[in-house]
């Protein structure tokens, strides 16, 4: 796919984006609208509710996790507005159960990050989850997703080792030790 306006000549259909990441939205929101959809962005479930409360999206994409409420526990929400709604979840914790909990929710796709518009567009316009491709063949090994937990964790506590260290249940020298080491690739 290209950015080519997918939708022309047909209403601007209205996607909502529900992620905690603004970088992301605000790109993902862009290169959307390049291809004919109407965008709303959302920093978290309750916001994205109420934005979907009050003009009703034919598409959602939610991110699996964020602060408060995740994606998982928006979509029914969503669903319950608009059965008819396609909503796709994406993440970058991909796992089997994930996956497959999303699908039973109601979701009609589920996409591991990093994905750019073209895979997210292409998979909200699929006709149905592929269960075989939707967790990568090789994923963050569980070193990776190990620190990647961590660093999520210490930006949470804005740098505060100590702060950290009690939200993950570890001695604050151990997490220090963990700090110190590179990070493992994928």
């Amino acid at each position: 796919m290209t950015e080519e306006n997918l939708f022309e000549g047909e209403e601007q259909p209205h996607l909502l984006l529900v992620d905690d990441d603004e970088t992301f939205t605000r790109v993902m929101a862009r290169a959307m609208s390049r291809r004919g959809l109407r965008v709303s962005i959302a920093g978290s479930a309750d916001e994205g509710l109420a934005l979907a409360k009050v003009d009703l999206p034919d598409y959602a994409v939610l991110d699996l996790k964020m602060d408060g409420d995740s994606g998982l526990v928006l979509l029914p929400k969503l669903l319950e507005l608009d059965a008819e709604m396609k909503v796709l979840i994406l993440t970058g914790y991909s796992s089997i159960t994930t996956a497959v909990e999303a699908i039973k929710r109601g979701a009609s796709n589920y996409l591991c990050k990093p994905a750019d518009a073209d895979d997210v567009l292409a998979a909200l316009l699929s006709d149905h989850a592929d269960l075989a491709t939707l967790v990568p063949e090789n994923p963050m090994s569980v070193d990776r997703l190990q620190w990647e937990h961590i660093q999520r964790v210490l930006a949470e506590h804005d740098g505060n080792i100590s702060a950290t260290a009690r939200a993950l249940g570890m001695h604050r020298r151990t997490l220090q030790r963990k700090l110190q080491k590179r990070p493992v690739h994928r």
